[in-house]
């Protein structure tokens, strides 16, 4: 419920109040004597979805747009008319009004959202390179990010221009300013002992997530836009639908800056698309939103200039959006082709050890190296089987080669396999399971490899164990 306080200019107190009789309004009048062009104030309680129509046909009986005007939110109204304004007025949407004054105070200060932005860029990117989800989920708790992505959308709506372009500039540049402060934390880093003196930031999980962006991340931004939307609109959860739109744009974008620092312009490309991707559709979910939502204008008369405009910049940036979503449909698409390629790889060479039915020898690992680079670049997948034989039972012949063509045939890829032998010792006394000891068994210190060498290319033949 909203509390609703308004003067009344010199000679409309009569059409005011009938304005509020109309809708079965209880209201309270006060004279006022504190300024000479107005006559009255009044006061009313309505629903919050009621606030803009009721304060609209104000205006038609003679309150000016820019006369002193409060709403404010009220823990309990009682009052035997309320039920019926309910009724009329359902639903928690604000006034634009009301919108238009909460998006203000999203946005903060300059040096209190660079300062803030900063401070989470850092500890951000400390987790990244720590491999700790925890501590970047601490970083998005400080990132003040949620303000300037709803107030551009709400400027947009509301035509503000000037609260539009703070809110598209605040996110630029915070961005930018964050890429830049990940690369220079970065290259200090790498230049002390805090970092290993190899450390190749792509193989850490945290940062390999944010170079390898999908279809799904888009979904990530467009739930976080349309939750910071619904959140100002019902003002509740904003702080924890800050963290989720902190997390689409914060940790990509120090992932970019990370890869600018050491040397590695594909970690860095990547990286920044997903930051770009991320922020278009934050941005167009919110606006679209808001614009579904009925909110107009401030000034009636822009409302269909403003139509026009938020219809052009959705247009604009859903094709951005498109444009740059190839990447991530290409990366989905490698993804799935490379883990389809492992998972099929893997149930073959399963199968070939239960078809066989090898004496004493078992199955103990398969690995698949087969990234979406190496699928770019046309290189032959790698298939590591790791097999444990007693010292004494001669190596399965010619299985990497068997392997190799079941796998060519099952999926249609060329592969390498690489086939190594551990030696295996099993207690005379313990049961057996099909034919083969199940418990106690010993690996030897030295390995025995089947090792096809040579450069992926051709099928090969197995060499013998040794």
């Amino acid at each position: 419920m909203r509390l609703v306080q308004v003067l009344i200019p010199e000679g409309n107190r009569a059409s005011v109040l009938d304005a509020l009789d109309e809708y079965g309004i209880d209201y309270a009048v006060f004279d006022e004597v504190g300024r000479g062009d107005f006559e009255a104030m009044v006061q009313f309680p309505v629903p919050p979805s009621g606030v803009e129509p009721v304060l609209e046909d104000l205006r038609s009986a003679g309150i000016e747009e820019d006369a002193y005007t409060i709403v404010v939110p009220t823990e309990t109204v009682i009052s035997r008319r309320l039920s019926a304004l309910v009724e009329r007025f359902p639903g928690l949407r604000i006034s634009r009004e009301e919108l238009h004054a909460r998006a203000q105070d999203l946005a903060p200060a300059n040096s209190t959202f660079f300062s803030f932005l900063l401070l989470s860029t850092i500890i951000a990117t400390t987790g990244l390179l720590l491999d700790s989800a925890a501590t970047i989920i601490g970083a998005m708790v400080v990132a003040p990010l949620m303000g300037p992505a709803i107030s551009a959308s709400v400027g947009t709506i509301l035509d503000d221009e000037q609260m539009a372009a703070r809110g598209v500039k605040l996110q630029v540049t915070g961005l930018v300013a964050a890429i830049a402060t990940a690369a220079i934390l970065g290259f200090v880093l790498e230049q002390t002992v805090l970092l290993p003196p190899a450390l190749d930031i792509r193989t850490v999980p945290e940062i390999a997530e944010r170079t390898s962006p999908n279809v799904l991340s888009l979904f990530l931004a467009l739930g976080s836009g349309l939750a910071g939307a619904i959140s100002v609109m019902r003002g509740a959860g904003s702080a924890l639908v800050g963290v989720a739109i902190a997390v689409a744009l914060v940790p990509p974008a120090a992932t970019a800056g990370l890869g600018i620092a050491f040397g590695l312009p594909g970690v860095a490309i990547a990286a920044a698309v997903l930051v770009v991707v991320n922020l278009l559709a934050i941005n167009l979910s919110a606006l679209t939103l808001f614009y579904l939502s009925g909110f107009r204008p401030l000034d009636a008369g822009q409302y269909v200039g403003v139509r026009s405009s938020v219809f052009s910049r959705i247009v604009v940036v859903g094709i951005g959006i498109a444009v740059l979503s190839i990447v991530l449909v290409g990366v989905t698409l490698a993804t799935f082709y490379t883990e389809s390629v492992e998972q099929e790889a893997t149930s073959e060479i399963e199968r070939e050890f239960e078809e066989a039915q090898f004496e004493s020898v078992e199955l103990e690992e398969v690995s698949v190296d087969y990234t979406t680079t190496e699928l770019l670049l046309g290189e032959e997948p790698q298939v590591n089987v790791l097999v444990g034989i007693p010292r004494d039972e001669p190596a399965p012949p010619g299985l990497a080669q068997r392997l190799d063509d079941r796998i060519t045939e099952a999926t249609g890829q060329d592969v390498v396999v690489r086939v190594g032998y551990i030696e295996t010792q099993w207690s005379e006394d313990e049961p057996r399971t099909e034919g083969r000891p199940v418990l106690s068994r010993e690996v030897a210190s030295d390995a025995r490899w089947n090792i096809p060498v040579r450069p992926r290319g051709p099928p090969i033949s197995e060499s013998s164990p040794g």
